[in-house]
């Protein structure tokens, strides 16, 4: 497979936050880095010359760019650092573990104590975090201690060491920060339940704890210590606005595969992340050109079979979208929530940027195979006899059954043909009757084409719902073109599509090219019916103003209607100030018309 340009790869990079990956002409890593705005980011690279001859010489190396993208940046901040660890480039400041970032820590213990900590020890205790910021950690920790009196001492406080009194109450006690456990003076069930409000706070659950803290407020307001009460209002507004957790980085997760896959008519798009010890140390998308009608479960199986043979994964549990059959030695995770589903989701989002990245890339390099895809779809979406490569929609415009127009647009292998775009007044419709005036409209439109041979089109879009439908249909079936043109109609607060004899209308996928196409019909009639409407009224009004005034032109009086906003201002206004606009002589011609009449 030949490698995209540098420029289109660049030019089809998405404007998200993620991690991209640079490698030479032999596939080899070169860099990792981050990005708030994945496209400003490595466009950077190269429209400029760079201080450093290395950044210089990476630069002229580039051969591919591949990238994963993540909900936010600090996820990307965490990835990146997962990836270099890992892949080691050449071109990266390697990080040693020793550089890791904190985490907050509930020791599995009695009366457990809750602290900071840069190392994981597998002996049952929970982990929260990575935190990027320590000021975040230490706010939380503080907003913890404030609202949960507990201990900070290190002593074993076993059942049998408390009984036999073997620790006495410290300082934290006697100033009120701690309720003396070690003494047997708070109950275990006390203190776990304070603990288990916690956990809550640090897996971003803390409705409970904030009415807490609210109450805490209240009453430092209501015994007059405002500054204290001001700390604490402080400390909500920073725990309101944190996120307790990565979706990059969870130790629960262990030694697991995420497959997704994202599909169309000609290709499936199979993304891979896999975690290790709660990171993500790999992303791969692999394209997969469909032959047949292969469904995405058949396609599925096939690209994890292939994955895993190709980077030698030996994990026992891999996380899909759907069921499937890989055997009794792989469990099959198919979650519906919490952190699994999460990152199940992210690697979803990297197969649909993939697929948009590729679609762009044979936009921009064979339009022709765009053009064809999205018709093929457009026929199997719609369910048409032919590609419909040759679309009108019509739209009726009319304010109280003032000055009816309609409209009809044209679109050519999916983009608007302007050329070829047709305004209609309404001349045997008397009143505002929608139905009439489009049996009207679509009659004398087909009428014209047949009458002077021209090509008709694939495709007819009504702009309405059944009642619209049926009244252009009577026209269709005067010119005996029932059955030779297909016809719709779409009804606009449920974007409903409505078929020729058939009660009940279809709904397409609301993120559907197919749609998004007739609804860009549809868009385009309208403003193009209303603009030609406008036009209608605005000249009509100003005729009835201004026909009677006796060497005064259309073109002069628009231009003062413009400036004066309206007729009665225009006779209000002074010689002087309409000669400032259109001259003496004409103005003195306004001015004595107005005043005998």
């Amino acid at each position: 497979m030949q490698i995209p340009s540098l420029e289109l790869q660049i030019q089809t990079l998405p404007d998200n936050p993620g991690v991209y990956q640079y490698y030479d002409k032999d596939g080899k890593i070169l860099y990792v880095g981050k990005a708030k705005n994945l496209k400003k980011r490595v466009s950077s690279y190269f429209n400029k010359i760079h201080d450093t001859r290395k950044t210089n010489v990476l630069v002229k190396k580039i051969i591919t760019i591949k990238h994963i993208v993540v909900p936010t940046e600090t996820d990307a901040l965490l990835l990146e650092n997962n990836l270099i660890k890992t892949l080691q480039p050449r071109y990266n400041v390697l990080l040693r573990d020793d550089k890791s970032y904190p985490w907050i820590c509930i020791k599995k213990e009695p009366f457990s104590r809750i602290f900071l900590t840069r190392r994981m020890i597998k002996d049952g205790s929970e982990y929260f975090g990575p935190y990027t910021n320590f000021k975040m950690v230490y706010t939380i920790l503080d907003l913890i201690k404030e609202l949960y009196p507990l201990r900070t001492c290190n002593y074993d406080l076993s059942e049998s060491n408390i009984n036999s009194g073997k620790f006495k109450v410290c300082l934290e006690y006697h100033i009120g920060n701690c309720k003396g456990p070690c003494e047997g003076l708070e109950p275990l069930e006390e203190y776990q339940r304070q603990v288990n409000a916690i956990r809550e706070i640090l897996k971003g659950n803390f409705k409970e704890s904030l009415k807490d803290f609210r109450k805490l407020m209240n009453t430092y307001a209501q015994n007059l210590q405002f500054e204290e009460a001001q700390k604490i209002k402080e400390k909500i507004e920073i725990l309101e606005n944190y996120q307790s957790r990565s979706t990059i980085i969870n130790p629960k997760i262990t030694n697991i595969d995420v497959f997704s896959i994202v599909s169309d008519e000609s290709a499936a798009y199979v993304n891979f992340l896999q975690i290790s010890h709660g990171s993500i140390i790999r992303s791969h998308t692999l394209e997969m050109k469909k032959k047949l009608d292969e469904s995405d479960e058949e396609l599925l199986e096939l690209a994890i079979v292939e994955l895993r043979e190709r980077f030698q994964l030996l994990s026992k549990e891999i996380i899909v979208p759907f069921e499937l059959d890989l055997g009794e030695n792989i469990k099959i995770t198919v979650p519906q929530l919490g952190d699994k589903k999460q990152i199940l989701d992210l690697s979803i989002r990297n197969a649909k940027f993939y697929r948009i990245e590729q679609l762009k890339q044979l936009q921009i390099v064979d339009p022709d195979r765009h053009v064809n895809r999205i018709m093929a779809q457009m026929q199997k979406d719609l369910r048409l006899p032919t590609e419909p490569r040759h679309i009108e929609c019509f739209d009726n415009s009319n304010i109280q059954g003032t000055n009816p127009v309609a409209a009809c647009v044209v679109f050519k292998d999916g983009k608007p043909s302007k050329k070829d775009y047709r305004h209609f007044n309404v001349k045997t419709v008397v009143g505002p009757d929608d139905f009439a005036s489009m049996t009207e409209i679509v009659y004398r439109r087909y009428k014209r084409l047949l009458d002077e041979n021209e090509p008709l089109p694939q495709l007819i879009i009504i702009d309405g719902g059944k009642g619209q439908l049926s009244a252009a249909l009577k026209s269709i079936d005067e010119l005996g073109l029932r059955g030779k043109i297909a016809i719709i109609g779409i009804a606009k607060r449920l974007e409903e599509l409505f078929y020729p004899g058939d009660s009940i209308p279809l709904y397409l996928d609301k993120k559907s090219e197919t749609l998004k196409v007739i609804q860009q019909l549809r868009n385009e009639a309208h403003r193009f019916g209303i603009t030609f409407h406008r036009d209608k009224r605005s000249k009509a009004a100003l005729n009835s103003s201004v026909e009677s005034i006796p060497g005064i032109g259309e073109k002069t009086m628009l231009t003062l209607i413009q400036h004066f906003k309206s007729v009665k201002r225009l006779k209000l206004a002074t010689e002087k100030e309409i000669s400032d606009v259109i001259g003496v002589s004409k103005a003195k011609k306004i001015v004595e018309f107005y005043k005998t009449n």
